[in-house]
């Protein structure tokens, strides 16, 4: 682009070629023209002629309606505690039926507390010793130490000696246990006889919750409904897969559980490995042509499947060893099988 001057203003200059987005370009004629209504400049614009807008801030100072809102939330909040707080000590005071009525569901529900505390306490102690068995237990396979694999047989069978489902197992971990020679072979045997019954459990188990998960997810009428059961089942299904390798998390232990099974998931990539399962399973033809509802709950069905995997992994006591590892890939089919979804 060639810039022409006025001769009789300028005679000296010659034309020159420039960039048609150089902001030094801008002169005040021009800014002249831009401005609404052709209004004087801003005495603060600069020598060249640049003007320098402020940016706009969309702040307005203290949100009062903000403050107001947590003000009355916090008297609420505080209103409801000391009526109740009177209505203990009132209700205490009283010689009648109603303070004696008062003191014993008091106490009721201060007993009540206090088992919810110890189940809590006892869970999340349930837990650590699932996973110091399962450490042990790759110690001794690393390090072929016998001593090591022999103790934690031992603390295997301490852990289901109560239960009357695994007797036959143990039994048989216990006759042939004098005849393992090599290291290695005893934590196989304890695998085989006693684990493996089982990962058939917490299979059926797995399919099951991934069933009903895809199910109501696809029948849900509002997305809601179908994300709070996801999450209820979710943890339910955590919960028993844990009781059933000899676990028994309460609340507080079934959180925890499920945030060391998502890292799990996420350190092993399952996320990314269940849904190319299922697009490879289902294929993107067949994907597009089922409703939305059907492809979310074959989706979440695929997942609640890779989670129940994932606690297995995190919650078992010994690594698979003999006995056949359960895995998406053999549950995802007979989902899609039982649910309908194969067969669209």
């Amino acid at each position: 682009m060639i810039e022409t001057n006025d001769t009789s203003a300028s005679p000296s200059r010659r034309p020159r070629v420039f960039a048609a987005d150089d902001p030094a370009l801008v002169t005040p004629e021009h800014q002249d023209q831009d401005l609404p209504g052709g209004g004087d400049l801003d005495p603060d614009d600069d020598a060249a002629g640049n003007t320098t807008h402020a940016p706009v801030s969309l702040s307005h100072g203290i949100r009062w309606g903000a403050l107001f809102l947590s003000a009355m939330l916090g008297l609420a909040s505080l209103a409801a505690s000391v009526s109740f707080a009177r209505f203990v000590s009132q209700a205490l005071a009283r010689n009648d039926w109603v303070g004696w009525t008062s003191t014993g569901l008091i106490a009721i529900a201060g007993f009540a507390a206090l088992v919810i505390v110890a189940r809590e306490i006892y869970g999340l102690l349930r837990l650590a010793r699932l996973g110091r068995l399962r450490r042990d237990a790759d110690a001794a396979l690393i390090s072929k130490d016998k001593k090591l694999e022999q103790s934690a047989v031992r603390d295997l069978r301490a852990l289901f000696a109560s239960r009357r489902d695994l007797r036959w197992g143990l039994a048989r971990l216990a006759e042939h246990e004098s005849d393992v020679r090599d290291p290695g072979d005893l934590l196989r045997l304890a695998d085989r006889e006693v684990l493996a019954p089982l990962d058939a459990q917490a299979r059926r188990l797995i399919l099951a919750s991934s069933k009903r998960v895809s199910t109501v997810t696809a029948l849900s009428p509002m997305v809601w409904i179908a994300m709070g059961y996801v999450l209820v089942e979710n943890l339910r299904m955590l919960r028993a897969l844990a009781g059933l390798y000899g676990g028994r998390p309460g609340g507080i232990g079934a959180l925890r559980l499920g945030r060391m099974v998502v890292g799990h998931i996420i350190a092993s990539g399952g996320v990314a490995m269940t849904d190319d399962l299922l697009g490879q399973f289902l294929g993107q033809d067949l994907l597009r042509r089922l409703s939305r509802r059907l492809g979310e709950g074959a989706f979440n069905g695929a997942l609640t499947a890779r989670v129940g995997v994932a606690a297995i992994d995190v919650t078992r006591p010994l690594p698979f060893l003999d006995a056949a590892p359960v895995r998406v890939r053999d549950i995802v089919p007979e989902l899609f099988k039982r649910t309908g979804l194969g067969g669209t």
